[in-house]
């Protein structure tokens, strides 16, 4: 008859976190979370690359599988460091030199090849919030010129008016005002305001009200090919 090993205790720690798992599969999952749990973190756990990008911005810490049913996990650690330093760890069964300079060179902080062991796992986590950096708050409300967008009522105004918009015409305004002088990729809009769901004409459907509710099509400028811009009315 097999012995069952003998559990080794939690590491000691000062510090609880809240870790974002981007995990498809479910069981290997649910066995982290347990760990993670039990060593006094707060988990989120999303399936799908599309999810990850929605919700990473509340995690101290993401821990990305880089296959991943949806997007290729590097990409979506590119979106995340495109705008966060939100510390990313890839756990990964990528395990050659190739993937992991790739995996390095898309953003993760850290690379660890499955399966490993959780100790380990455990040490590289703290090692990794020691050496991040402070990630400063984001602006609540941002101003363009006569228009004001409030994240934390999420409402827009223009000339002091509100202007009613819907849930993710506010998500994509958002997103274009927190970059002003940046394109930002038609598909990572695609991946950070819908996720999983969304169609090549959601996009354009949303930018062409937004600029009827704007008054102008100057506040939303395309770029073609690439993606869409904030402009300045």
């Amino acid at each position: 008859m097999s012995q069952r090993a003998p559990e080794l205790p939690v590491l000691a720690n000062t510090e609880a976190w809240r870790v974002l798992v981007v995990e498809s599969d479910i069981q290997y999952a649910e066995s982290l979370i347990h760990g993670l749990r039990r060593h006094g973190h707060e988990v989120d756990v999303a399936e799908r690359g599309g999810a990850a990008l929605q919700v990473y911005g509340q995690a101290d810490l993401v821990l990305i599988d880089l296959e991943l049913p949806d997007l290729d996990g590097l990409e979506v650690c590119r979106a995340i460091r495109a705008v966060s330093d939100t510390p990313i760890i890839a756990l990964t069964a990528r395990g050659t030199e190739v993937d992991r300079v790739l995996g390095l060179q898309a953003g993760a902080d850290d690379y660890m090849v499955k399966p490993y062991g959780f100790r380990e796992l455990m040490a590289r986590m703290q090692a990794v919030m020691r050496r991040a950096r402070p990630v400063p708050r984001p602006v609540d409300v941002i101003s363009r010129g006569p228009l004001t967008i409030d994240a934390g009522s999420r409402e827009v105004s223009l000339y002091g008016k509100p202007v009613r918009v819907t849930r993710k015409e506010f998500d994509l305004l958002h997103l274009l005002a927190s970059h002003p002088d940046s394109v930002i990729p038609r598909n990572r809009l695609m991946q950070q305001v819908w996720g999983d769901s969304w169609s090549r004409r959601t996009v354009d459907t949303h930018v062409s009200s937004l600029r009827s509710k704007l008054g102008g099509s100057d506040w939303i400028i395309t770029i073609r090919g690439v993606g869409f811009r904030l402009g300045s009315g």
